[in-house]
């Protein structure tokens, strides 16, 4: 049978383009909920500049309130020095490193040119490994870019073989925007599996355009093995024009349960958490399966 895990970003990716600003002790029950749901890797925030995200602005309060489990990774989100050094002096073990795939919106995002990004990175990870720091790269905008337009696959590839002079534990790509359709990620996918052929897959897609639960089956089938997914769909991308919607961790599990797919996570108490999250934001989620119910009825859905 296929594996494959969850990567829950909806505390980060997800809050972080919500307008309400949700207290530290609700982050964490959100992430609690999600640990008690099976989810074993959570990005729990980001350590960026709080004026730039004022919802990320708790970052160490955060991590130093949650609760320890040995088979958990909270997952710090990273795109300097700066960030990775904060990240470290709060005891987060895995940090993701952002680099966008084009100029324009790496200069929206990070205030520097993709290079600069990709010597950034190639710093952090040598004292991450000597920290004991776990360490996973995602490429942004690997799809298709708001400002430049498309984006080839073979830029793609290019910008990884440079990251993997770093070594990082895990490589990913990111429809940052919701652009992407399957072929295309089966295609790039394709070129960083000949680049690293042993190294874990991860992806991350929007549903902007609602491809996304398609691509995320595309990503699986090229041989990615780490999807993220926010509860309830909600998040999108702040730096990006219209990027709404992250593909819904509920809407994901049920099309992976019902395909075969082992990932460990209990859907019903997903389904859960996005009704619990529905009340603290006072408002419906995008996800569907909350909304239509899991099928059969009441089927014990723990894969």
């Amino acid at each position: 049978m296929t594996k494959v895990s969850i990567c829950e970003v909806g505390p980060r990716d997800g809050l972080q383009s919500e307008p309400e600003l949700l207290s530290t002790e609700v982050k964490k029950e959100f992430i609690t909920r999600s640990i008690k749901a099976g989810i074993k890797n959570i990005e729990v925030t980001s350590f960026v500049h709080p004026k730039k995200v004022p919802q990320m602005a708790d970052a160490e309060e955060l991590v130093a309130s949650l609760p320890k489990h040995d088979d958990v990774s909270y997952i710090g989100l990273i795109m300097n020095q700066r960030g990775f050094q904060r990240a470290k002096d709060c005891g987060i073990k895995e940090v993701g490193m952002v680099i966008v795939s084009t100029d324009t919106y790496n200069m929206k995002n990070q205030g520097v040119v993709t290079q600069q990004s990709i010597d950034n990175w190639l710093e952090i990870s040598d004292e991450a490994k000597s920290s004991g720091i776990r360490t996973n790269v995602l490429i942004a905008c690997s799809f298709g870019c708001p400002y430049e337009g498309e984006v080839a696959p073979e830029h793609i590839a290019e910008i990884a073989e440079k990251v993997l002079k770093g070594n990082p534990d895990i490589i990913g790509l990111a429809d940052s925007v919701g652009v992407a359709v399957p072929n295309q990620i089966k295609k790039t996918f394709s070129l960083i599996k000949e680049l690293a052929p042993d190294l874990p897959l991860r992806t991350h897609l929007h549903n902007t355009r609602n491809t996304g639960l398609a691509n995320a089956a595309a990503a699986i089938e090229a041989g990615v093995t780490i999807v993220d997914a926010s509860t309830g769909g909600i998040g999108g991308c702040p730096f990006a024009p219209k990027a709404t919607g992250n593909i819904p961790t509920d809407d994901l599990l049920y099309m992976l349960n019902r395909s075969g797919i082992e990932t460990g996570v209990d859907l019903n108490q997903v389904v859960e958490n996005s009704e619990w999250l529905e009340s603290e934001l006072g408002r419906a989620v995008p996800a569907m399966v909350p909304k239509a119910g899991i099928f059969p009825e009441n089927a014990e859905i723990n894969m």
